[in-house]
């Protein structure tokens, strides 16, 4: 009975973690910036593993197994859109 509390806390912290990430609101450019930059736009960790032009193995895209995934690249696409739309910026170099 005590783990089925544990993992219900755990749980309901990371909705109230995912809420408040979905309901953040971008205003200051400064911060847009930073969070384009901070936030990667392709998953860093795939990668195709060659040697001699021959493939040995292939690394798949861990970056969908973050539970706060879709919350994170949706705040760099508001912050992206806040760029492009309230000052007017050039986003394909965060992209």
């Amino acid at each position: 009975m005590n783990f089925l509390k544990k993992d219900y806390f755990n749980n309901n912290l990371l909705n109230q973690i995912r809420y408040q990430l979905e309901m953040l609101e971008i205003h200051d450019s400064k911060l847009a910036k930073l969070l384009c930059k901070l936030i990667p736009s392709h998953c860093p960790f795939e990668r195709t593993v060659t040697i001699l032009g021959r493939t040995l193995f292939h690394i798949p895209p861990l970056c969908k197994i973050n539970p706060l995934y879709e919350q994170i690249i949706g705040l760099c696409y508001k912050c992206l859109l806040y760029l492009v739309d309230e000052c007017s910026e050039d986003a394909t170099r965060y992209c």
